[in-house]
């Protein structure tokens, strides 16, 4: 497949990220305490699915794992603003096995080799390592958004959220410099600006509170 085709794929998938970011960063400017737009979760769910393909394409086996870890936690908090029911019931049946459907055609047709993952010329032994290890940071932080979602009964934000996702992004950043990825780049440049902010944001809301 060609390149263009397949940097393509992941632009697309950056930018549904960095714009459900830029919502979620706008939106809690305006109110002046961090939020969790429904969009947020939306536009999550399709850029995870864009961006697992770009991880195939691109024969990065710590790309892909980032986003399989994350992929149903989204629909789980769509679920909890009560707006997954309200997306078409074929939508989200697709939503729900398109992923689980394209391991299992890739596999059965052999599509999926091990070795290309975990002995890519490309990705040196010490870097697949560095991408998987920041790859496990960014995914816990919605692992740890996801347990705190749960406790609290609503699909929330909290300050642990953000600050793992500077320490993943940040990792992600030296993993996408070494990686000579533009993909990943571009998109965590903007994401580690807005994760600051929203750090901030949190600290002045809990001064105000106190």
């Amino acid at each position: 497949m060609s390149d263009w085709i397949i940097y393509s794929v992941g632009f697309l998938a950056q930018i549904l990220f960095s714009s459900r970011l830029i919502i979620q960063w706008i939106s809690s400017e305006k109110t002046k305490r961090v939020v969790t737009p429904t969009l947020f979760w939306t536009l999550s769910l399709i850029a995870s699915f864009l961006l697992f393909i770009y991880g195939y394409l691109r024969d990065d086996f710590a790309i892909m794992m980032g986003q399989a870890l994350t992929y149903f936690i989204y629909i789980r908090n769509l679920q909890l603003q009560n707006q997954w029911k309200k997306i078409p019931v074929i939508l989200r049946y697709i939503l729900l096995f398109m992923p689980l459907f394209i391991g299992v055609f890739y596999f059965n047709n052999n599509r999926i080799d091990i070795n290309i993952f975990f002995k890519n010329e490309d990705i040196p032994f010490w870097l697949l390592w560095l991408g998987i290890v920041s790859q496990i940071i960014f995914t816990l932080r919605f692992v740890y958004q996801w347990l705190y979602s749960e406790k609290q009964k609503d699909s929330s934000l909290p300050f642990g959220f953000w600050a793992l996702s500077l320490i993943g992004s940040l990792l992600i950043l030296v993993y996408a410099i070494f990686r000579k990825d533009p993909v990943l780049f571009v998109g965590h440049i903007l994401g580690t600006i807005i994760y600051v902010r929203n750090l901030i944001i949190l600290k002045n809301q809990d001064a105000k509170t106190v």
